[in-house]
């Protein structure tokens, strides 16, 4: 399955976002791509580096583009993973939606809530997995990365790659920051033995890569820092190497997995 992550400047403009992740998509339909990866609150938003609180969103408007953007996966047959902002029940929520091609949409909402994140939202409740093509995909979003054991409840599901969302940056140029959370990004694909694909906003300075990272934490793609595009990668289902079946075999003991 060929898969991409793309990246963009996310703003407060939902129309504006929206138009961005319709050409998205489009191209990645002329180029072949089964799925695409967005970054977090990519619809929306942020709060508060876009708008002042989550309460400010157009929830009416969210919905009507998300009701579009369900009739553009089925329309281009190309699925895609978007961040947006989500209101149910007077509750608000840091939400992924999984678009596939003639089928109910999938969320996630995002768990490792902190800072801005416990400011504006609600804290989630589903597992983060969706199948498809014969692909079984883990979704999390950002300060999630940090944190080992969302992604071990992945390895135990036995998902075949992971995607994560991120909306990190910073006003001033921080590589530091960036070359940490690449690390984690790189550390969460080595001990789960699982392929990685992530997408960031880009503006002002990115601090998260939009990339692939394979089983052994290698990038096997990546965007340039600051320049709006794809990471495209053609994923296979591969034997695991010597060092890989080493890891799985001693993870699959530890966390009592049955092949």
């Amino acid at each position: 399955m060929k898969i991409a992550a793309y990246q963009f400047a996310v703003t407060s403009d939902i129309d504006k976002n929206f138009d961005t992740v319709v050409k998205a998509v489009r191209a990645a339909k002329e180029k072949g791509i089964e799925l695409v990866i967005f970054p977090e609150c990519a619809l929306t938003g942020y709060p508060p580096r876009d708008m002042a609180s989550s309460s400010d969103v157009d929830f009416l408007k969210v919905e009507e583009c998300c009701n579009r953007l369900q009739s553009l996966c089925d329309e281009t047959d190309v699925a895609f993973i978007l961040g947006t902002i989500a209101k149910e029940n007077e509750k608000i929520y840091n939400r992924a939606v999984c678009f596939r091609p003639k089928s109910a949409p999938v969320t996630y909402d995002k768990r490792a809530l902190w800072g801005w994140d416990r400011d504006n939202f609600v804290q989630g409740e589903q597992a983060g997995i969706v199948d498809y093509k014969g692909f079984r995909i883990g979704i999390r979003i950002c300060f999630e990365i940090r944190f080992p054991e969302y992604f071990r409840e992945l390895y135990k599901e036995k998902t075949d790659f992971n995607t994560v969302l991120f909306y990190d940056v910073t006003d001033e140029e921080n590589t530091d920051r960036y070359n940490m959370i690449k690390g984690h990004i790189e550390t969460r694909a080595v001990e789960n033995v699982c392929t990685f694909i992530t997408a960031n906003t880009i503006m002002p300075y990115q601090t998260a890569p939009t990339a692939v990272f394979g089983r052994s934490g290698q990038v096997l793609a990546k965007c340039v820092r600051g320049e709006e595009g794809f990471a495209e990668y053609d994923l296979e289902k591969k034997e695991y190497d010597f060092g890989e079946q080493g890891r799985k075999e001693i993870s699959d003991r530890l966390e009592g997995v049955h092949s």
